[in-house]
């Protein structure tokens, strides 16, 4: 068949899951999943509200790190769900246009933190650089249009690559060893038809996401080492480096993994390592984020006690 002709005859997909062990260690990945997603859920909601109703934290700074909160519960919510209905149930199917939607659904969130991941890093850069400007440079108009940019990105490429893969004939192999739908060469594999132009165009748009994000970044931090080494005060120096300690943090889980899973020669022959490494990036780094972002900062932590006692109060009453 010739590229890009719709003759799809594949009903469905079989997602093999994150694990074929006995049922006793299914029930136990069960429980500690559902426990995962509860604290993903609870930290990240939880910070989004300490960040809508401290005052002290109504900076742009937050304002980014409340939207990434937010990419935090959708993203894990597209994927461990499904992880656990699979723990306690033998049907591991999924329709066509169930596959579709979480196919789109991963790539929009993970576009979305790939380039709010490189704002964050161009915030930073503006508040230790060049200070004097930072309300100047970083506005709150700018970073509302900042986030809206981020989601239309994030439809376009989404729209895109999903339509890339399916586009394809799936007439034949419906099985998938893995727990979600991925845009990954292993999937394009299953299709009936020259594969080689969907592969060029799911490399070029990956490059047109991760160059640009992974080289502002890049070049942001290096800024602010270089500043951070100018400075006489170890103070400041000390102040400086822990504004950026937890970023530089997360910005390690979230590359780190991605690129461990997407940079290697043979896919195939590390199916179960990618599973891993996938599960720490789309369900770890979302219950890591609140975490990191939380411990080191004396500002969050003071807003977290006083919204907790107002809660507390409020309770009591």
């Amino acid at each position: 068949m010739a590229w890009g002709q719709k003759h799809t005859t594949v009903k469905g997909f079989i997602l093999l899951g994150l694990t074929n062990s006995a049922d006793q260690k299914q029930q136990l990945l069960f429980a500690i999943f559902l426990l995962i997603y509860s604290v993903i859920l609870v930290g990240n909601l939880g910070l989004i509200d300490m960040i809508h109703a401290s005052a002290t934290l109504h900076t742009p700074m937050y304002f980014l790190l409340g939207v990434l909160s937010f990419l935090d519960i959708c993203s894990a919510s597209v994927f461990t769900p499904r992880l656990l209905i699979n723990f306690v149930t033998t049907d591991q199917s999924i329709s066509f246009v169930g596959c579709v939607v979480q196919m789109a659904l991963m790539i929009l969130h993970g576009t979305g933190e790939c380039l709010l991941l490189a704002m964050m890093a161009y915030d930073q850069f503006v508040a230790i650089c060049p200070p004097l400007l930072y309300h100047t440079l970083m506005s709150k108009c700018l970073c509302v249009w900042l986030v809206v940019v981020t989601y239309a990105a994030g439809v376009f490429i989404s729209a895109v690559q999903t339509g890339n893969a399916f586009i394809l004939p799936y007439c034949g192999p419906n099985i998938i060893d893995h727990y979600f739908c991925d845009i990954h060469p292993a999937m394009l594999q299953l299709a009936c038809s020259e594969t080689t132009m969907a592969n060029v165009i799911l490399l070029v748009f990956s490059a047109l996401v991760t160059v640009p994000t992974i080289s502002v970044i890049l070049v942001s931090n290096a800024y602010i080492l270089v500043t951070i080494c100018r400075m006489k005060s170890l103070e400041a120096q000390r102040k400086a480096l822990s504004t950026c300690a937890s970023h530089l943090t997360a910005l390690s889980f979230f590359y780190g993994s991605v690129l461990l899973v997407y940079v290697q020669s043979n896919p195939e022959t590390a199916s179960a390592c990618n599973k891993i490494l996938f599960v720490f990036y789309t369900i770890m780094f979302p219950m890591l984020n609140p975490m990191v972002y939380s411990l080191k900062n004396k500002y969050v932590k003071a807003s977290a006690q006083v919204r907790v006692l107002k809660l507390s109060r409020k309770v009591i009453c």
